[in-house]
């Protein structure tokens, strides 16, 4: 999967950035040259549509942006559908935990938090104040001049504040108490079950649930009693099951979005858990559906 937040970071001159710390901004047109796209990202990440349409698909659904479209990504994996019928521009802001934190302890008002789960992509509302911030940001790129560091941490500052201020924004403004409260094991079950279907690395999910990879590990086998290899396998293949029986999604779609490398190493799994091959599968199934339709006729 390709890590966007590294992808950009590292390319300076094909993404316009500017950069504070391990905070970046980034404005970019058309990132994708394919239809479909799985990405990941170790830091959080707000989005600003300037123009044209794209959509999110996440273990809990898809969100299709649109313009002056704003949202809240979560850290993790999702898979990028780019529509090519006009340009796409959007205005990104990474945010790292940290600084999220930083930033909410300094707000006279504490956050409330109520009891509730959140969205891998939590929409935000977008209002005159927040359409005008992302305006002067455009403004800004377009200059030409590099601003001073520290002008672009008070505008990360700014961002989320002005955010924090919205009470619209209420599963955002809970997602944010839940940064400063919440515990590390429940943070843990959360990465996995938002990340389980994408062909992430075990090191990937490591460092998504603020650990290194032998704590991960320790912490996962305490938490749900076996492997990360084991638990990933049974749900990615029960995710398959359910995809190839119950949508339209053919053995290929099922493949790569239950996050198998392969084909071949995803028709082996599936014959060994259910004692029949995906295509078996989705061919019997077919079949029941065509003589359900026609006995209804």
């Amino acid at each position: 999967m390709i890590n966007i937040y590294n992808r950009k970071i590292n390319n300076p001159k094909i993404y316009r950035q500017f950069k504070c710390g391990e905070s970046l901004i980034t404005l970019y047109n058309c990132p994708l040259k394919s239809r479909f796209q799985d990405v990941w990202s170790h830091h959080n990440y707000i989005v600003y549509v300037m123009a044209g349409r794209k959509v999110w698909h996440t273990s809990h659904g898809s969100y299709e942006l649109n313009r002056d479209s704003c949202v809240f990504v979560r850290k993790g994996a999702s898979i990028l559908e780019q529509f090519f019928d006009g340009a796409f521009c959007l205005v990104v802001f990474f945010l790292p935990d940290e600084f999220i934190c930083d930033v909410l302890r300094s707000k006279t008002i504490p956050l409330y938090r109520p009891e509730e789960k959140y969205q891998p992509v939590i929409s935000l509302n977008s209002d005159e104040p927040v359409r005008a911030f992302f305006q002067t940001m455009v403004l800004l790129f377009e200059s030409g001049r590099e601003p001073d560091p520290s002008l672009i941490e008070i505008k990360f500052r700014e961002l989320i504040l002005t955010l924090a201020e919205d009470a619209h924004n209420s599963e955002l403004l809970s997602f944010f108490g839940s940064l400063l409260h919440e515990p590390q094991a429940v943070s843990l079950q959360a990465v996995m079950d938002d990340n389980y279907c994408f062909n992430l690395k075990l090191e990937d999910l490591a460092v998504l649930s603020n650990r290194s990879l032998s704590t991960f590990k320790r912490d996962f086998k305490r938490h749900f009693q076996c492997t990360p290899g084991k638990w990933l396998m049974e749900k990615r293949l029960n995710h398959a099951m359910n995809l190839l029986t119950n949508t339209d999604k053919t053995v290929s779609e099922a493949t790569f979005e239950s996050g198998f490398e392969s084909p071949s190493h995803f028709s082996r799994a599936f014959r060994d858990r259910f004692g029949v091959t995906p295509r078996s599968r989705k061919k019997a199934i077919s079949q029941l559906n065509f003589k359900g339709n026609f006995l209804n006729l």
